[in-house]
């Protein structure tokens, strides 16, 4: 759990998203505002079409707002060139989505491998030796040379986990991470974040629908029609 004294690592201050078509506007976010502090575990709740999704890929700098600025580190993230910009995904973000995304005629190691191909500077023998070392710490040391098509689902995300933490990145995304496992796999999946919150510091950020698992965070962001409705804090700056 965060104290009050950690920085934040990225913020957005009166954040506003429009995305528009030739006869359409949509109003995705109006108005947001909120940061996220070094080594919180937050969870972002809302209904469908609420603009959770949109809301996590401006933190990941995957998505850009209409209005408002995003600070990382302190630094606006309109002053960061493309190049910079990928860089920063790469190194500093890991991501972990609902449906996995592994690539299926690669074996688990080399899928967990592929964010450290973008990395320069990396031998092959070090690629390997931090998949390996990411991989342990999801507990799947067994699997390393299985395809993912081998794997259950629960094994799957630990795979994507693995992938995700395996350039050390600060801040965690992570998109309904349990939302395609049942009940007991998604404890599981969990309980690996927990750990890698509270164990290996990482900061996460996690969309869910789940109040069971959104209870279990540090702090709940309510977002509705493009707005933050609520913002429950136990121990922040915000």
């Amino acid at each position: 759990m965060t104290s009050i004294h950690q920085p934040s690592i990225i913020a957005l201050s009166g954040v506003e998203k429009v995305y528009r078509t030739d006869k359409l506007e949509t109003q995705a976010l109006t108005n947001i505002s909120v940061s996220i502090a070094a080594g919180e575990f937050v969870s972002i709740m809302g209904p469908s079409g609420s603009g959770k999704s949109t809301l996590l890929n401006i933190l990941g700098l995957l998505d850009v707002p209409s209005r408002g600025s995003v600070t990382l580190h302190g630094k606006n993230v309109e002053s960061f060139k493309d190049n910079e910009l990928a860089a920063i995904r790469n190194q500093e973000i890991g991501f972990i989505f609902q449906s996995f995304h592994l690539v299926n005629d690669l074996r688990v190691v080399d899928n967990v491998e592929i964010p450290l191909l973008y990395r320069k500077g990396l031998s092959g023998s070090e690629r390997r030796k931090m998949a390996l070392e990411a991989l342990d710490m999801v507990g799947l040391t067994s699997r390393t040379k299985h395809f993912p098509s081998q794997l259950s689902g629960g094994q799957q995300q630990r795979v994507a986990i693995a992938r995700a933490i395996v350039g050390k990145p600060r801040l965690l995304l992570a998109d309904e991470p349990t939302g395609n496992l049942d009940s007991k796999m998604g404890d599981e999946i969990m309980s690996i974040l927990h750990t890698l919150n509270t164990t290996h510091h990482a900061t996460i950020a996690m969309v869910t629908h789940d109040d069971r698992l959104a209870a279990a965070t540090d702090r709940t962001i309510r977002v509705f029609d493009g707005s933050i409705v609520g913002n429950s804090v136990l121990s922040s700056t915000h």
